[in-house]
């Protein structure tokens, strides 16, 4: 079974030739490699990253064609397999492969592996990260949009304004109407991709909230932001016990926001098909596709 969807091919216009020969308009010349990551860039300008991260093309000849593109949030064996068995020319992923003082590719290393297993394939690799984070469309934009959040400006401002508009880590806003911690917790697991660990809530139940605070991905660094302790709701992943149980009895003791702990896959993976959209729109010619592969890294729960 395909976990992806690919485009359907559009057939190219019949010209008649000064003779009065009928012949098919030869197709547009590929995009080469350099094309397509100059494209990307405007998209997700590289400077919009945070100083740590590590974006950018990760293995591919800038000369080669580019006629498909798929978008995953991780590579890893799931995700390069399928690249390669549909011929994909560059898997662009959410994560960097390559990050975190990585000093050896040796193919008995899962990452030396899978960047092995690219370049025989002549699968080029991309990785758009925080770049992509604190775009107008990005990836806790896109979430805020989806879980109705209105009006929603970011957490943090992007050290550089990338693209001329509202940039920056996370996003803020409000519902239309409140409703109660229990039904918007609901409408997250709804809105997300279904995951083994599904979403875990600190907060009451039946407690009103209409303002929401939240930051796709790994956010409890903004925990202690103004923003954030003055909403009614912070939605993030990889909460940690200390910073949860913190924030939860400060939340008590002087107000503070509730918290939605969601899967930090499924929270980056909404994005994907907005970024496919922005990428057909920029590159008409390429096939564009979204990976349905779940890397969230847990496979089951046993509740108590």
């Amino acid at each position: 079974m395909k976990c992806f969807t690919a485009q359907p091919l559009v057939s190219h216009p019949m010209v008649t030739d000064p003779a009065g020969i009928t012949a098919s308009s030869p197709p547009p010349a590929p995009s080469t490699l350099s094309h397509v990551v100059t494209a990307l860039g405007h998209l997700w300008p590289v400077s919009g990253a945070e100083e740590w991260d590590t974006p950018g093309l990760v293995t591919g000849n800038p000369d080669q064609p580019v006629q498909s593109i798929l978008l995953a949030v991780d590579a890893v064996d799931a995700t390069v397999a399928q690249a390669i068995e549909a011929k994909i020319d560059l898997l662009v992923t959410h994560h960097p492969l390559l990050m975190r003082g990585v000093s050896s590719v040796a193919e008995e290393r899962y990452k030396g592996s899978l960047i092995a297993r690219l370049i025989r394939n002549n699968t080029a690799l991309l990785a758009a990260h925080t770049n992509a984070d604190v775009v107008a469309t990005g990836t806790s934009a896109v979430m805020a949009d989806l879980l109705g959040v209105m009006s929603a400006i970011p957490l943090t401002a992007s050290p550089q304004n990338v693209d001329g508009t509202d940039t920056g880590l996370g996003r803020v806003g409000d519902l239309a109407d409140s409703m109660t911690l229990g039904d918007f917790a609901r409408r997250v697991a709804e809105t997300l991709p279904a995951t083994a660990q599904g979403i875990r809530v600190s907060g009451d139940y039946g407690q009103q909230v209409q303002r929401i605070a939240l930051c796709a991905g790994a956010g409890d660094s903004l925990l202690a932001h103004p923003l954030v302790t003055s909403a009614d709701v912070y939605i993030t992943s990889d909460l940690r016990h200390h910073a949860a149980q913190e924030s939860r009895e400060q939340s008590a003791l002087g107000g503070g926001p509730a918290l939605i702990d969601v899967s930090h896959w499924a929270a980056e993976w909404l994005w994907l098909e907005y970024a496919a959209r922005e990428i057909r729109a920029v590159l008409p010619g390429v096939d564009v596709s979204v990976s349905d592969i779940r890397t969230d890294p847990w496979d089951f729960v046993i509740v108590q």
